[in-house]
């Protein structure tokens, strides 16, 4: 099993728990963290023994986006190709978040900002601590969010909402999240990581190949001839599914469906 020098990776009882573990940095990256992140996520999703995905950070925060102290030869960065490598890595992430067969949730635990802003907006479901925020920072620092955030944002509040968020480069607060959509729950009574935990479990606890296949379909930019299409080959493939068999015979007996899974 890899082990990891910048983030945590655990199996627990299915859900694979990724952790960014820079905490004296509020979780900002590097391209250490890049590398360690990306390889954590293509393992989550291809683990059979893994049914959701849950990524938190450490400490106060989830994660501060690019560490600034880690900028250094800007002279080699300033070369497109290294910076498009560079950006490729931290893409890559979100589009394994989005994209990626298992569910994703993101704890969010403290700020997060920029990049980090967009690793929580690329889980399918989002848990905020009451005293979390979202920032969209680039605009702030002459940027543009190239990292993904201009491109998920729109598809999670609208266009006109996602505009003004990532223009203003304001502070949206765990309530504002939970109004506009972004946030499934916001975590008063309880830490962060476990209100996600719960989330995830209810999760992991539905048919797996339902799940990955729905997630596709909301997923698909295809016209609607083409999801219609995509949607009878899901469907097909779910029919066939014994998770499915076992889950309709529990809902007729009155009784919890039970998937032969160990975790």
């Amino acid at each position: 099993m890899a082990t990891y020098d910048n983030i945590d990776y655990d199996l627990v009882e299915g859900r694979a728990e990724i952790f960014l573990n820079r905490p004296e940095i509020m979780n900002a990256f590097d391209e250490a963290t890049l590398l360690e992140l990306n390889d954590a996520l293509e393992r989550a999703m291809n683990d059979d023994d893994v049914y959701v995905v849950v990524l938190s950070g450490r400490g106060r925060g989830f994660c501060s986006g690019s560490d600034v102290t880690s900028m250094d030869g800007r002279e080699d960065r300033e070369k497109k190709h290294t910076y498009g490598a560079h950006l490729w890595m931290v893409q890559n992430i979100d589009r394994l978040l989005y994209f990626g067969e298992k569910p994703t949730v993101a704890a969010v635990n403290g700020p997060a900002v920029g990049a980090g802003c967009d690793f929580a907006l690329a889980c399918d479901l989002r848990v905020m601590d009451g005293d979390a925020f979202l920032r969209q920072q680039f605009v702030n620092i002459g940027l543009v969010p190239g990292d993904g955030g201009a491109w998920l944002l729109p598809r999670l509040v609208g266009e006109s909402k996602a505009k003004e968020l990532i223009l203003t480069g304001r502070d949206i607060g765990a309530e504002e999240a939970a109004e506009i959509g972004l946030a499934a729950e916001i975590a008063t009574d309880a830490e962060t990581i476990d209100v996600a935990r719960d989330l995830a479990n209810e999760l992991r606890d539905k048919p797996a190949i339902a799940m990955r296949n729905t997630k596709a379909l909301i997923d698909t930019n295809a016209s609607f001839e083409e999801y219609t299409q995509a949607a009878l080959d899901a469907q097909w493939e779910c029919v066939n599914d014994p998770e499915h068999t076992e889950a309709v015979d529990a809902l007729i007996e009155g009784r919890a469906a039970d998937f032969d899974r160990e975790y």
